[in-house]
């Protein structure tokens, strides 16, 4: 591609709606309208999410649903203070975890690579540590991923992260992460304006 092509290609390749939608309009958001969150919207959205690339197509996220007063009363004394009446006010709380054992689906998920599931089984620290580094990165795509099927989002990691493994995840061996509420926002889903943000020059080096 010639210099004169590059310079007068437009600089999205979506257009300006998405743009808006997924990016510049979004907010994290605590004010929530009355609108239902259904499951295949859920659904939608984790198949998107899915697409974005993980080391050796890991796929470590996992998420649990809380959607019923039961779950939400177990999952609410585990957030800090603060996050307490966001949880308790949100239409569904995702809570994002990492899973260790994500080998065991390595035999369909990454065939390129014969015995790779084997040779992790024995490597628990190891198998972890890309549990969580691939599942953070996960999360950040189901956060856009949900704002591209119309949902408002609210992630937060002020949480007893041990304490809401002992209550949802002993029996799995998941490794919570964060929680991300999730809804329909009302007007902006924000009493504040947004925050500033750094430019391209404040946080890039040129080699």
């Amino acid at each position: 591609m010639t210099d004169t092509v590059l310079e007068t290609a437009p600089s999205l390749a979506i257009d300006e709606t998405a743009a808006d939608l997924i990016f510049r309009h979004a907010r994290t958001t605590s004010q929530w309208a009355d609108a239902e969150v259904s499951d295949a919207r859920l659904q939608a959205a984790w198949d998107l999410a899915k697409l974005g690339p993980t080391a050796m197509n890991t796929l470590p996220l996992r998420v649990l649903v809380v959607r019923s007063t039961e779950a939400r009363q177990r999952l609410v004394p585990h957030m800090a203070e603060g996050n307490r009446p966001k949880v308790e006010a949100a239409p569904v709380s995702l809570v994002l975890a990492a899973d260790p054992a994500f080998h065991e689906h390595l035999d369909e998920l990454f065939p390129v690579y014969p015995g790779i599931r084997e040779q992790l089984a024995p490597a628990a620290e190891m198998r972890e540590a890309m549990a969580r580094k691939n599942a953070l990165l996960q999360a950040g795509y189901l956060v856009v991923a949900l704002r591209s099927v119309g949902l408002a989002t609210g992630p937060m990691d002020g949480m007893d992260l041990d304490g809401v493994d002992g209550e949802f995840f002993a029996e799995s061996g998941w490794k919570s992460l964060m929680v991300v509420n999730v809804g329909v926002a009302e007007g902006e889903g924000s009493p504040y304006p947004r925050n500033p943000r750094l430019s391209f020059d404040q946080v890039s080096q040129a080699l």
